[in-house]
């Protein structure tokens, strides 16, 4: 089918706007392109400190013009995501040596866990340690003696620091490679319901303890289809990952496969051979604008409309958030995946997968089909599963029919015509509400203002008894400047609770709420923040406040709000604690939420 006009119309204006940025991104590749193999370039010192400890491979390294890869890894063990790396250097250096090449750990990044530092002071640097990470992720590879990368990274803002990092170095070819989703656990449901229990006194704190236990309960991404398993989709959809990679469950025979798999195309890709992918070409905007129809057509995670924003950038590609809410307008809901729906990624992965969807987006006109992948040209590819045979790893034809229409449907029967996300436009600035988990009568709330400055101030009115009322909760001073942008994920059951009272409810912040959020509206990312002048500044308990999430706008119905002074609190307690001294650098230079809230792109 050809492709739809609006997807065209958007990438077509999403060219002309990036042609300058792009053509200076491309000419900088191309430049170090031409240098040729980085270890070319180092003096025999250099390269006798590069490869000192890599014992059987020293003599590969320093007399053959074979591939040596450059594993970046987030590699701990308090992100349970993440604590199956621990095992892939030695699978990726063992493929490598096997197949002529060789691989050496670059460097390892940070990686944080949002589920610890949830509703606590460290999630002020959670935003922040995206660029952390890109900035991490370029010191390993600025060693210069690496002719492709391997990026071990799965969560939140990992994939994104990581994918600033790829596009920096995009003159070399790049492959993430995922550690899968932990087996399910408790349903995600029952641990919410928990939650809003504990939240109302019905249960005590060691019936948490015991449903949070019982659904985060072992190595792996958690279950539900948040931020981490938002990027492991985008990886897909941008070419970026191994056909069917991301939701392989980590610890058996095919996600080693799959690693092995992954380092073996690294060394075929490289200059050094003859099927050149370096990132950059992966990267471009067709790229890109896949990735959001993934994000739309998934309901996925309401961070990455920042993150690909600052991806893009990073690539010479500028997005704008009417770009986005273009794309969702014409891409239909397909997936039903918590807290969009009662299913994990499990039993997404279970249903079809995004081996299905890819494909019904294909046949619809809602992918370019052109791009260039790690793979080859093209999102065919995409569509193909995984399975092991007689020990080794192929690929066999993918599900042309879901298997389970409750959580995945045919792109011409969907659960909805409209994608997950929406922009918002008013006087109270721009935002994006996250429509795919609230119910259809709550898409437009129109309510007195209660203000807060903190999610903590929410809750405690909460407990006093406060808001038992129609209310939209205005929580400000949270973007990226005034404290980092953490999420206020931690309001959810509050909010829902109040919901499921009957009162009209709804929340609009200049924070970030988690990719497990879902049911009560919520207006987030409003720009500008409070603290750079925003309108959000200005309100007051009472004043009535309109979302519409139908016709997207957002205002504030005072007509003295422009004449009135800003709200003035004290913030200084935002610059110590928990090492919130050291990013006192990034809440100065942080950009705007509707431009990624950048410090380094």
């Amino acid at each position: 089918m050809p492709l739809n006009p609006t997807l065209a119309k958007v990438t077509d204006r999403i060219i002309a706007r990036s042609t300058q940025a792009r053509a200076t991104y491309l000419d900088r590749m191309r430049r170090a392109a031409e240098e040729g193999p980085r270890r070319g370039h180092l003096t025999c010192g250099n390269q006798a400190h590069a490869y000192a400890a890599m014992e059987q491979d020293q003599d590969r390294l320093a007399t053959t013009p074979s591939p040596n890869l450059g594993i970046v890894t987030a590699y701990n063990d308090m992100l349970s995501a993440h604590q199956p790396f621990e095992r892939f250097p030695a699978l990726i250096k063992a493929t490598a040596r096997a197949n002529g090449g060789t691989a050496q750990v670059a460097g390892g990044v940070p990686a944080m866990c949002d589920g610890v530092t949830q509703g606590q002071v460290g999630m002020e640097l959670s935003l922040f340690s995206r660029d952390v990470i890109a900035l991490s992720a370029g010191i390993g590879l600025s060693h210069n003696t690496f002719d492709a990368a391997v990026y071990l990274g799965v969560c939140d803002k990992i994939v994104p620091g990581l994918i600033i990092a790829a596009a920096t170095f995009g003159y070399i070819p790049g492959i993430f490679l995922p550690a899968g989703p932990m087996p399910s656990g408790l349903p995600n449901d029952e641990k919410a319901k928990v939650r809003q229990q504990f939240a109302t006194g019905e249960v005590d704190r060691d019936a948490l303890m015991k449903a949070e236990m019982a659904s985060y309960h072992s190595p792996g991404t958690c279950t539900f289809y948040g931020t981490a398993n938002s990027n492991q989709m985008l990886m897909e959809f941008m070419g970026l990952h191994l056909p069917g990679a991301s939701f392989v469950n980590p610890g058996n025979d095919l996600r080693d496969k799959l690693t092995e798999a992954g380092a073996k195309r690294a060394l075929e890709i490289t200059a050094l051979g003859n099927d050149y992918r370096p990132v950059s070409d992966i990267l471009d905007e067709k790229a890109f604008v896949n990735g959001l129809v993934g994000l739309m057509a998934t309901g996925g995670s309401t961070n990455l409309v920042i993150h690909i924003i600052a991806m893009a950038r990073a690539a010479g590609v500028l997005l704008d958030l009417q770009d986005l809410s273009e794309i969702s307008e014409v891409t239909p809901l397909m997936a039903r995946v918590y807290p969009n729906g009662l299913a994990d990624v499990n039993h997404f992965h279970a249903a079809g997968g995004l081996g299905y969807m890819i494909g019904e987006l294909l046949e619809a006109g809602l992918l370019h089909p052109d791009t260039k992948t790690v793979i080859g040209e093209g999102l065919k590819d995409y569509v193909a599963e995984p399975k092991m045979k007689n020990g080794e790893l192929h690929w066999a034809p993918g599900a042309r029919e879901t298997q389970n229409d409750r959580i995945l449907r045919p792109a011409s029967d969907p659960f909805q015509t409209s994608g997950g996300l929406r922009q918002l436009t008013g006087n109270l600035g721009r935002g994006v509400i996250k429509t795919s988990a609230v119910a259809p009568e709550r898409h437009i709330i129109e309510a007195p203002a209660r203000v807060f400055t903190s999610q903590d101030a929410v809750k405690a009115a909460f407990k006093d008894g406060d808001l038992n009322q129609d209310a939209v909760i205005v929580v400000r001073f949270q973007g990226p400047r005034a404290n980092g942008m953490p999420e206020l994920h931690g309001l959810t059951p509050t909010l829902a609770v109040l919901q499921d009272r009957g009162h009209k409810v709804a929340l609009v912040t200049d924070g970030r709420m988690s990719g497990a959020s879902g049911k009560v509206p919520s207006a987030i990312h409003v720009a500008p923040e409070a603290i750079d002048g925003g309108l959000i500044a200005k309100i007051k308990d009472g004043d009535v406040i309109r979302l519409d999430a139908v016709k997207g706008t957002l205002d504030v119905l005072a007509d003295d709000i422009e004449t009135r002074a800003p709200a003035n609190p004290d913030l200084s307690d935002n610059g110590h604690g928990i090492g919130r001294e050291l990013f006192e650098v990034f809440r100065r230079s942080a950009g705007a939420a509707d431009t990624g809230a950048g410090v380094v792109v």
